[in-house]
């Protein structure tokens, strides 16, 4: 961190945003949980193991196809927690509305949230509301914080993924990031694309259940598959290993990422979730996934090897590989 200010490649997910976590917030905040680096953090209460977890979302359009900013932090917050092995139990729900914003629109956004929640299976408990003066907030932005209850039943997170894991991913990567940015530019895509944010507990209760010995799971939002894959081998210390011809990619997202000169693997989503399952247990897991709706275009797309730690390696589909590093600051800021 040379510069003496926060810039936008900061909240990008990437490098930027990794020593801004490290060299200010690990360095004067302190709790095992923080360091961990994981979704969610964990802590008990008598009788059950709880997880918190908690997230902003300032995403521009607030309205896209497939969601608004609403839909989007209830999916958003309900996948942290499920990232950690928890079955949602509440969130809680504050905004910051900028003055002059619409009613009719905040009706909409919050209207949007409860039926989430609903579908989701967890509570709105509480809120807060602050206004700004007109100019300082874009509209708004909502902040929400949630509690699960731990049903994994061994430790799920980044740390304890394995050389031979296999690597799984729920479905289509770039969906999300791509209906974002041609919402924002108003791009007449020839088969336009929705976002894919949705709740993700029903698909993994059924992954966590099945029995499975499941080390990691990682729903990849900022910074995309990318940032997730590499988050993960440098909190294990094991290289990652991917196939590019394994990961699943829709031809209008490929052809969307072209035009804009863009990585789908690099692009957020906020409907997938990334697996790192025991080499045994992989096949088992993988049909688990396919037979339930979030999960019907899951694949494997690679594996968790002894070499290059903390690094992630690309098999390209033209039979070379590449180094996935870690994404460099964001061309399109307030994705999510």
């Amino acid at each position: 961190m040379d510069n003496d200010v926060v810039l936008l490649d900061h909240g990008s997910g990437g490098k930027l945003s990794q020593d801004l976590v490290r060299k200010v917030f690990l360095r004067l905040l302190e709790g095992k949980s923080l360091r961990d680096l994981d979704d969610g953090a964990p802590f008990q209460a008598p009788g059950t193991n709880l997880v918190t977890t908690t997230d902003s979302f300032v995403v521009d359009p607030l309205f896209f196809p497939g969601g608004d900013i609403g839909h989007l932090a209830v999916c958003g917050t309900v996948n942290d927690l499920a990232a950690s092995g928890a079955e949602p139990l509440c969130l809680t729900a504050a905004f910051i509305l900028e003055e002059g914003f619409s009613l009719r629109d905040l009706e909409d956004i919050v209207s949007s949230m409860v039926e989430t929640a609903r579908e989701a299976g967890v509570r709105i408990v509480a809120g807060d509301t602050k206004v700004v003066p007109r100019g300082k907030a874009d509209g708004v932005f909502i902040n929400t914080t949630g509690v699960g209850a731990v049903i994994s039943r061994n430790p799920i997170g980044g740390r304890h993924v394995l050389p031979g894991d296999r690597v799984l991913i729920s479905g289509t990567v770039g969906d999300h990031g791509v209906a974002i940015l041609a919402a924002r530019a108003a791009l007449s895509l020839h088969t336009p694309v929705r976002s894919d944010a949705r709740p993700l507990w029903g698909l993994t209760k059924a992954m966590l259940q099945s029995g499975a010995e499941i080390h990691a799971l990682r729903d990849p939002t900022r910074g995309g598959l990318a940032a997730a894959l590499n988050e993960i081998a440098f909190q294990s210390e094991v290289g990652i290993e991917i196939d590019e011809s394994s990961v699943p990619c829709r031809t209008e997202v490929r052809t969307a990422c072209d035009l804009l000169g863009l990585d789908p693997l690099v692009l957020a989503n906020e409907g997938k979730m990334l697996v790192m399952v025991k080499r045994e247990d992989a096949d088992a897991v993988l049909e688990t996934m396919k037979r339930h709706p979030d999960g019907a275009e899951a694949r494997c797309i690679g594996r968790a090897v002894p070499s290059h730690s903390g690094r992630v390696v690309m098999r390209t589909a033209i039979g070379g590989t590449r180094l996935l590093d870690m994404p460099t600051g964001e061309a399109w800021p307030r994705i999510c």
